[in-house]
This record gives C-alpha cells, structure tokens and sequence, in this order.
C-alpha cells in the first residue's frame, strides 16, 4: 500500500545504517508509526512511502517501509515545519516563520532560483542567504540517490553507505562509472552493472570495467573460502567474465596495485592477488598474534604444577600427560591452542584452567562464533559463555565486511580468554577479536581441525597450527568412559580413514549409541527417517522428536535434501488440521508447532524471555541470529504475525512480512549444525556432489550426536566419503606472514 505525509518525530534512528522509527502524519492529520530504513530523511520532510501494515506485539500497529520518495513539501506549513527542524544550519522555528511569513507559497522558488532574496530578512546577510540556499538545494539532490541505486537492486538499506563513500555528487559518479559500486556494497550483483554499465555506453575494454571485474572476481574468491586467488587463475577467470584481452587485464592488476586496491604476494612459485582489506586483515591478525605471544606473560601464576594438582583433588578428576602439558602451557604462554577430537577430554581442560585462574581473582571470559555454540560452552563449563559478536559489541557493520575491516572494537575485559569451535571462526571476525584483546591477556583457542572450515574466508585454525609460532597441544587420548560410546570412538576411526562398515571390535562395555543403517534407494532412505523421526525412536528410548532429535544432510536439493525432507518430515509431526493455524510464505507453509531456523542475522528484532512478572527471570533485547532454532508457538492471523519461541528460552514476534528470515529446521545441513550438538541424530548420506561428500562432513556430522547417531546410506557411498580427503585447499597468506615477523 501508499502512505502519504510528513515526518514529524523520530523515536529512533540507527546512525550506521539509517533503520528508522518515526512518526508521520498524513494529510489526514492521523500519526502512524513507520519502520524501516530513511537515509537522509529528516523531520519535517515529506514522503510518499511503499509497504505494508504491521503489527508489533508490544508497539501495535505500525507501517513497514519497503521503499520511498522524497516530497517537495505541498504547502507553506509543511515547508515552515520543515525549515523548522533546523535542518539547513542557522534556520530554527523563528526564522523559519518569519522565511514562510515574507515569501508564502513562493518560499520554495526563492530557496531553489533566487537564495539572496533571503537577505530581505532583517538578520540574514547576503552571504548567509547564499549557503542557505545552497544548503538547501544539496539536501534535495541528495534524496535522489535512493531511488536511483533501486535500478542496480541496491536498497535504501545500503544508499547511506553509498552516499557516504561518494558524496553529494554520488549520482553523477555513478552514471559516469557504474562500476565503483562493487567497491562499496559487499556481494553485489556485478552482472546486473555490467549490463547497466554497457546500456550507457561503457566500452568493454574500459579500465573502469577490467578494474571491477577484476575486484568482483576477487570477491567471488572469498565467496568460496579464500582470501587470495593465484594470480594466472584470477586472470583467466577475468577474461572468462568479461571477454577481454589477458594484456589488458594484467595492466589493470598493475595499477591496481600501484593505487593500493589490492596487493600482490610472492610464495617463490606462484603470484597471489588480494584485495586490500583482505590482505589488512591477515596483516592485522599475524602482526597482531604475534605482539599477543611476545608481550610480557604478566598473569603467570607460581608453583603451577601444585595449582594443577591441587584442583585435580578439588574437581575430582584425573588429568591425562597431555592435559596436564596443555594447562602448564596455558600458564607458561600468552597465547595457546588446544585440539582435538570428541571425548579427549577439552571441556575438562578448560574447567580446570578456569578454576584454577578464578581462584587467584583473574577473569575468565569464554566465547565461541556462534549463539548455539556459545550456549553448549555454557552448559558444558557451567560459565557463562557469549557469542564473539556479542562480545565485541560489533553489531550491524561486520555485514559490510571490507570496509569495516579497519573499524575499532570494543575492548575485552578479562585475563583469560578462551575462544571455542575455532574451526569455525573466519578473517574478519579473526581480525575483530584480535584487535579487542589487550596486550598481556593469555588467549586460549579451543578447536577441532578437522571439522568443517569457516563459512567465510580463511582456514584460520589450521594456519595458526601450520605456522608453528603458538604453543599447541593436541589431545588424542579417548577417556575410558568416552571410549564407550562407539559414536566417538567410529568419529575417530573416520578422521583416521577408517571405515566403521562391519565393525564389530568394540569393547564390551560399549554402550549402544551408534547404527547404521545400509540404504541406497532414495524412497526406502525417506521412509527410515520418518519411521524413527516419528515412532520407532520413541519407542526404542522414548525420545521425542522435537525435544532432542535432528536430522541431518549434506546438502539442500534432491529428495533427501532440507527442502524436501522438510516438508515429508512436517506432514508426519505437524500435520495439517483444522486446530492448528498455518500461514503460507513463498513456497514455505507455517504451522504452529513447526521446528524453525533463522537464517539472515537480525539485529532489530525485539524479543522477551522469562516473565515480566518475576524480575529474577525476565530479559528483553534485540538481536535473532543465523543458526539459531526454535518453534512456532504462535501464529495470529489478525495481527498478521507469529511468535517463535527459541532453544535458549526468547520469544520473538514476526511481522508475516518477515518470514523470509525463518525456514524449516526438521532436516538441516550438516554445515548448518556445526557447534552444535543434539541427543540423538539422523545423518543421512545421499548422493550429491564430490565436492560435498568428504571425510571431514563424515566427521563433523557424526560429531554432532551426544547420545545416538543412525547413519542411514550405502557401503560405497559411506567408504568413499571415509576416503576421500580431497579437501579443496584455502589459499590463504596466514602462514608466511605468521613466520615473516621477526
């Protein structure tokens, strides 16, 4: 739908981004609570919005703003409120009366074709009246920007950023080389300029062009893990896009690195091109480790070897040689790095180091990437644990990831901190958390290798062990009552190539917690996992799907991917009736009672927890994040919204027009469930892609199971995910840099 009217309130505006609350009265006089994204609006201004009715569970009904345009405002009065606000500097509501008392309706032409008019008003110079009118006419023109980017698919959300990066003449900038847009919004489209580029006549061998595709493909690297490309690769791949000569394009690198966009690297072999802020942040995270290893180890503790002792006694355990040697390191290195597999005995590692150093007053402070992950610390340790961003406080600009490559962050304060599921953690957050830690903190990373790697660029992890410039302890004892569960002893005999297939040497005390079930026909696969999803497991050990069963996949498409098994899995458990209220979105239906995963990060979202009643258990807050889980508990048809309540205990009300932000979590992919763990687990292991079918996904989903595992594929397909380690390696400058600071 249209609104129309002027802004007359703002109750929030976020500086970064520009998202909005405020209050807009129509022509009708009616104030209606608007949200969205307003760059470059101010009070008083006019606007004709696009978008749609909501209702928020605790500030009622309120307009959400899908686009806009700026109005010239219609009448004497809206323009003296306008002027008012005090957006043109030296204009207050004064002033603004006395401009609208001599001028009326004809205040507009003179601000736009004759400002020095303006004098004519006892106060106002000759000189003043000119910046006025000058101000005055550079506020319109910059508006004029929204609705323009909307051709490239650029969105008021990002039009701020824009506009900050190219100023007042941003339009003419872009329409002279559409290209620099690339440099400014992180995962845009670059077909779509191109094609935009080319209707204005943009010669195809425009340096402007082969600049940008050449930055486009570099980005498209990070897309895939890397945070450099080899530099005959990155060429072909150039010339591949945009059909062009190599010539041309190796002249374009050159000049590229000459004005510092990107920076070009040696290994003695081969060339690697990155993009400057790329290249920034491994510089950042090396220079900056280093100084962490080096500083004076300040927080080092005495008779350490007693203090070891003393809280074995304390926590009634019994250390193994290596974890003994990884606590001593702890104390005797600023920085260290503790590995290893399930049940080798990490958490216990940590405990002990957390209870030793708290008993001498030193703070502690655990982190781990993700909510879910942060939450298994939590119960694991039985210390509070919070997300990295959480932590940092980075908020909204980690999603413009090279630009804000460079931005402060807020300091950690604590003496020790331990960062868990390592494997997991990418560049950019990497160079986050490093620049947040003061020097003479002991940093303690926590990981698993041989998991899956980082959504984003790097193999921060593995580079951190390769460089062999930190002290790292690798666990590789499985304790004797881990050694039971044939879940993590058949975890280990996978990372070490070693089929499970047939195995029958267990121990005899081994508990009964792993199966595997021998299945290639697809339909007989679907119908294992919805007999166990819906009966066979509870009645086997009374478990109940939606309080701790996940099934798991490789990968989205297909018959046995998330889409599909999504939907048989929610016919089975959540069926259709006439008691429960569903709701359609695109090609997903909701039903109250539906397991649901977020999937963008949302950091607006309001939510509760506990109840208002009771203070000791109440919170609110904002902020949904990628990954996290819950359930539909709410679906209300005439607010137009539904209520999801999440694992970790929050309600938050969706907007029907926000539920491209939800998807169904019955099947989730394995990349999705990494730092998570759940009671009982259903992998299942279709055909797919090579690509996808590896040792390390074998691994990381078996590891996901706490309590039972069914893996449910077939012999050939299960030996060659064991067998094949053809991991797709990241190129990645961490190391050298690690072993080049002297």
């Amino acid at each position: 739908m249209e609104l129309q009217g002027q802004i007359e309130e703002f109750i929030y505006q976020n500086e970064a981004n520009s998202y909005s609350i405020a209050i807009l009265v129509t022509d009708e006089q009616e104030p209606i609570t608007v949200v969205g994204y307003l760059p470059f609006i101010a009070v008083g201004d006019c606007l004709k919005l696009h978008g749609k009715m909501v209702v928020h569970q605790d500030y009622g009904e309120q307009f959400k703003i899908d686009t806009f345009e700026k109005l010239m405002p219609q009448n004497a009065a809206s323009l003296e409120k306008y002027l008012a606000s005090g957006t043109i500097k030296g204009i207050g509501p004064a002033t603004a009366r006395k401009i609208i008392e001599k001028f009326g309706e004809e205040t507009l032409n003179v601000f736009k074709l004759e400002p020095l008019r303006l004098s004519e008003i006892k106060g106002i110079s000759k000189d003043r009246a000119y910046e006025m009118g000058e101000e005055f006419n550079e506020k319109w023109e910059v508006w004029q920007i929204v609705s323009f980017l909307e051709e490239f698919g650029i969105g008021a959300n990002n039009s701020k950023r824009v506009y900050d990066a190219l100023g007042v003449n941003a339009v003419e900038k872009i329409q002279e080389n559409p290209y620099i847009l690339v440099d400014i919004v992180y995962g845009i489209n670059f077909n779509n300029i191109d094609k935009i580029a080319m209707q204005i006549g943009i010669p195809m061998d425009s340096d402007y062009r082969i600049k940008s595709g050449i930055k486009y493909a570099l980005l498209v690297a990070s897309y895939n893990g890397h945070t450099c490309a080899r530099k005959d690769i990155l060429v072909q791949y150039v010339q591949d896009i945009l059909d062009v000569s190599k010539e041309n394009i190796e002249d374009n690198i050159i000049n590229l690195n000459v004005a510092s966009e990107i920076h070009i690297t040696e290994d003695g072999e081969n060339e690697f091109v990155y993009l400057e802020p790329m290249y920034k942040a491994e510089k950042n995270i090396a220079e900056r480790l280093i100084a962490l290893r080096d500083a004076k180890n300040i927080k080092l503790l005495k008779n350490f070897d007693n203090e070891i002792k003393k809280h074995e006694d304390k926590l009634d355990i019994e250390l193994s040689e290596k974890q003994f040697d990884a606590i001593k390191q702890i104390n005797e290195n600023n920085v260290c790095i503790i590995t290893g597999g399930p049940g080798t005995g990490k958490t216990t590692t940590i405990k002990c180091v957390i209870e030793i150093y708290k008993s001498h007053k030193k703070k502690v402070v655990l982190c781990a990437p993700t909510g879910r992950a942060a939450k298994r610390m939590s119960e694991t340790t039985g210390e509070d644990a919070k997300t990295i961003h959480r932590l940092l406080e980075i908020g909204k600009f980690d999603e413009d990831k090279l630009a804000s490559v460079d931005t402060d962050v807020t300091p950690i304060d604590g003496d020790i901190i331990v960062v868990d599921e390592m494997s997991m953690v990418d560049v950019f957050l990497m160079n986050y958390l490093v620049k947040s830690i003061y020097l003479g903190t002991k940093v303690i990373f926590v990981g698993d290798p041989n998991q899956l790697p980082s959504v984003g660029p790097g193999s921060i992890l593995k580079d951190l062990i390769e460089s062999n410039q930190f002290s790292t302890v690798h666990l590789d004892k499985i304790f004797r009552q881990a050694a039971r569960s044939k879940i993590i002893v058949n975890a280990h005999n996978v990372n070490n190539g070693v089929s499970f297939i047939g195995k029958k040497d267990y121990s005899e005390d081994s508990e009964n917690d792993f199966y595997y079930i021998n299945e290639s026909n697809q339909d007989k696969m679907i119908y294992q996992v919805l007999s166990l999803s819906k009966e066979r497991l509870k009645k086997y050990g009374d478990y109940d799907f939606f309080t701790n069963i996940q099934v798991l996949t490789p990968t989205k498409k297909g018959k046995l991917g998330t889409k599909e098994l999504n939907k048989a899995l929610q016919e089975q458990l959540n069926p259709k009736t006439d008691e429960i209220l569903e709701k359609t979105y695109g090609e997903i239906t909701f039903r109250e009672g539906d397991r649901v995963m977020q999937i963008k990060n949302n950091y607006d979202i309001y939510w509760e927890k506990g109840s208002k009643n009771d203070l000791r258990t109440y919170d609110a807050g904002t902020g949904v994040f990628n990954g996290e889980i819950g359930r539909v508990s709410k679906i209300d048809n005439t607010e137009r919204q539904m209520e999801v309540k999440f694992d970790d205990g929050k309600y938050a009300w969706y907007a029907f027009s926000e539920l491209e932000q939800l998807e169904h979590a019955y099947a989730i992919t394995i990349h999705k469930a990494q730092g998570s763990e759940f009671d009982v687990v259903i992998l299942v292991i279709p055909q797919s892609s090579n690509m996808l079918l590896t040792r390390n996904l074998l691994y990381t989903g078996i590891t996901r199971a706490k309590k039972l595992l069914i893996i449910i594929g077939n012999n050939k397909l299960i030996e060659f995910m064991i067998n094949n380690t053809d991991i797709k390696k990241r190129n990645s400058g961490l190391v050298d840099k690690l072993n080049s600071i002297k």
